[in-house]
């Protein structure tokens, strides 16, 4: 797989009907390894290790209802009240990040209401506060690291 731009970390991995499984320590199980859940365990690695979010506040491809369709977010991290802090948008490293990229996260966010966004193909990562009174996005140059208080 693509090197991207995150530090290097150390994933399982198998052999599962002639397709290669990356483990994921929150779904608890191996997943098909594609460009995107490349990027997506990345991310994971990112929040806890590096921003060291507990492991219980992160949540990993859930559905969610947005406008009665059903959609399935990529990565959650919730605060200890059970509200949401971030969510992260995860595309595959050929995927450029677009308005149509960040379109789609606020679409998510007017149902989640989150405060922080994070959207990444790997190799580029946006991270922004969420101005919900003014209805814009304050672009910030990395995401804050965990305090209980968050």
């Amino acid at each position: 797989m693509q090197k991207l731009n995150f530090p290097e970390y150390t994933f399982r991995f198998k052999n599962s009907e002639n397709k290669i499984a990356i483990f994921d320590d929150i779904r608890k199980k191996f997943i098909i390894l594609t460009p995107e859940e490349w990027v997506r365990q990345h991310v994971v690695r990112f929040l806890l290790d590096e921003k060291k979010f507990p492991k219980s506040h992160v949540n990993v491809e859930k559905i969610v209802k947005i406008n009665g369709m059903n959609k399935r977010y990529d990565v959650v991290v919730f605060r200890p009240d059970g509200s949401i802090y971030l969510i992260v948008e995860c595309k595959a490293p050929g995927v450029p990040i677009s308005q149509i990229t960040f379109d789609q996260i606020a679409r998510y966010n007017m149902t989640l209401n989150a405060t922080h966004l994070m959207v990444t193909n790997g190799l580029n990562h946006y991270f922004c506060q969420m101005d919900h009174e003014a209805e814009k996005y304050i672009f910030l140059p990395d995401v804050p690291h965990y305090t209980p208080s968050v």
